[in-house]
């Protein structure tokens, strides 16, 4: 198990890497669900399977607006991909910048000793992932109104920028 997490943690910050280059929304949408699809998998290697499948439903939806909205704002007809010079440049930049942080804090990381959440789940009486919902839900239910404020005043503020000079919904083009 311990295997598949180290893989599920070098393929995330190989999508990270692929965010951070940015040569095309595209590209950057798609580093994006990878990582969000490994970082869920890290998740439920950890025994949070109930909030890994909710934090992917959410952010697959919010990833699937910011790539309409990325994809309508863009109007590269030949995009740049991850081969072109300059972005090969970024990705080893960034992939040496990381590897050198992992060398300096190697040391003081126990990677050796990952415990998964529910290893002994035969003599618990309620599972991790679900107890924790229970606790968002009772002491944080101010907070999720508060996210959902922000949220929405969000959509209103990139509605409103993308928006432009012209009125409606019918415009000339």
């Amino acid at each position: 198990m311990s295997y598949v997490l180290n893989l599920f943690l070098l393929v995330l910050v190989v999508g990270l890497v692929g965010v951070a280059s940015n040569p095309a929304p595209y590209f950057a949408a798609l580093g994006l669900v990878v990582a969000a699809g490994v970082g869920c998998g890290v998740l439920v290697g950890h025994g949070g399977s109930l909030l890994s499948l909710l934090l992917f439903l959410i952010y697959l939806g919010g990833m699937l607006v910011v790539f309409a909205y990325s994809a309508a704002l863009a109007a590269d007809p030949y995009p740049e991909t991850w081969g072109v010079r300059s972005v090969k440049g970024y990705v080893l930049m960034y992939l040496l910048g990381v590897g050198v942080a992992g060398w300096w804090f190697w040391g003081g990381w126990l990677g050796g000793h990952w415990v998964v959440v529910d290893e002994f789940k035969e003599f618990f009486m309620l599972r991790g992932d679900t107890s924790g919902v229970a606790l968002v839900y009772s002491y944080g239910g101010w907070m999720l109104v508060v996210c959902a404020w922000v949220l929405l005043l969000s959509l209103f503020v990139v509605l409103e920028l993308t928006r432009g000079l012209n009125r409606g919904a019918l415009r000339a083009v």
